[in-house]
């Protein structure tokens, strides 16, 4: 079978950034499908393609995925008017593509919501089965989060929702609240799969070099976020976390905050200005590189905004890093996360908004050295037994197979 598979944001191992669609391209590879992989050009980010760009576009065969990349480029650092614009001339570049390319079936996955609309032209103009992954729930996150305020952009969000979810044959959503969201729109629960993000774990398994950057020394405990610095992160948090741990003279404590964002250079200007010398900023790093980073990590923090549709409606692919690697997880709000790691004993769960609570977490873990390399284990183990990419690449194929028997093929 042929596949076209949307994703403005995909990039490979060798860059910066999720590679949940590049894992899962290669898997339909495996399995002796073919797949064209349809993206833009995302900041940090590489899609393996090396060429000269004509007419807007160039295309490859990236360790066997037929990558077709875009000339957009994006970045969370871009104003919302720019982001918006790049969304929708991806978007409408995807439907020439989705209504001239071969293929038997369509595949595309969010963030932004804009990616279901050549999936949902593909099977309503060319009778294609159309599945339709869900990573965030929009426009109901941003509304949350107040990034999107004007009435009339919210409506037609919710109409390119409701439209995707019931146009695609199948769907699949990455975390539990994901999956009620969709339900909560009429779609019926026999037509949507939870397959979260997984665990790279013959990456985090290698023998990478172990690193530190300037500024961190051997014995400090180092607590690493390593993701995109943006609305949704809530970094702040972090800072409000050094400041007490700078207070209260715990020097060997130290934050390594890795990645891009629109809030980047607001954190490094909040931190000179209070004078947090327990903070370090790092430009972002491949997955190799990170993979030695997490050999000498003491805590990996995943952090989000305080804003209740996260607690359990996103599946943040840093998470699954860190316990892939097998590194203790520090989760500073509530929901399916959060309870993930207390009932595994992986880590430390601190209420939101509470940087005494977040600092007092951070210096337990400075004393209990050696339990922290059992919340390690523990987290690698959790890994291992529920999230091996391995296994739920292969439920996510069989899911996506499964929707050609579910509707007609259109001749080409």
């Amino acid at each position: 079978m042929k596949i076209l598979y949307f994703h403005q944001h995909f990039v490979t191992p060798k860059g910066a950034g999720a590679i949940r669609s590049y894992a899962m391209a290669r898997k339909l590879i495996a399995r002796g499908h073919s797949v064209t992989m349809v993206c833009g050009r995302a900041q940090g980010g590489t899609t393996g393609l090396t060429g000269n760009f004509e007419n807007g576009r160039r295309r490859g065969i990236v360790d066997g995925i037929d990558v077709i990349e875009l000339n957009l480029e994006y970045s969370n650092s871009d104003g919302f008017t720019k982001r918006i614009k790049t969304f929708l001339r991806f978007a409408l570049r995807s439907v020439q593509i989705a209504l001239t390319e071969k293929y038997d079936l369509v595949f595309a996955t969010t963030t932004p919501l804009t990616a279901g609309i050549p999936g949902i032209l593909a099977r309503w103009l060319r009778g294609k089965p159309f599945v339709f992954e869900v990573r965030d729930l929009w426009p109901e996150l941003p509304k949350a989060m107040g990034v999107i305020k004007n009435p009339l952009v919210l409506w037609a969000m919710g109409v390119l929702e409701w439209v995707s979810y019931r146009s695609a044959h199948r769907l699949i959503g990455l975390s539990p609240g994901i999956v009620e969201g969709i339900e909560a729109l009429g779609v019926p629960a026999e037509r949507i799969a939870m397959v979260p993000n997984g665990c790279d774990l013959d990456i985090f398994a290698s023998e990478a070099e172990p690193w530190r950057p300037e500024g961190i020394g051997p014995d400090d405990l180092m607590a690493v976020f390593a993701g995109t610095h943006g609305m949704a992160n809530g970094l702040d948090a972090v800072l409000d976390a050094a400041a007490v741990l700078k207070r209260r003279g715990r020097a060997d404590i130290k934050f390594l905050l890795i990645g891009n964002g629109k809030l980047k250079p607001h954190l490094q200007l909040r931190a000179h200005r209070e004078g947090l010398e327990n903070v370090v900023f790092h430009d972002p790093v491949n997955k190799a590189r990170l993979a030695g980073l997490m050999r000498a990590t003491d805590v990996g923090m995943q952090i989000l905004a305080n804003v209740p549709a996260f607690y359990y409606g996103t599946s943040p692919n840093k998470f699954f890093d860190y316990i892939a690697a097998g590194v203790p997880v520090l989760n500073n709000y509530p929901g399916w996360l959060a309870e993930m790691i207390e009932s595994n004993g992986c880590g430390y769960a601190v209420p939101a908004a509470d940087p005494a609570a977040f600092a007092d977490a951070l210096e337990r873990a400075a004393a209990e050295r050696d339990q922290l390399v059992v919340k390690g284990e523990r987290a690698r183990e959790l890994a291992e037994r529920e999230f091996d990419r391995r296994v739920l690449s292969d439920k996510w194929a069989r899911w996506v197979e499964g929707a050609a028997d579910k509707a007609p093929v259109a001749a080409h």
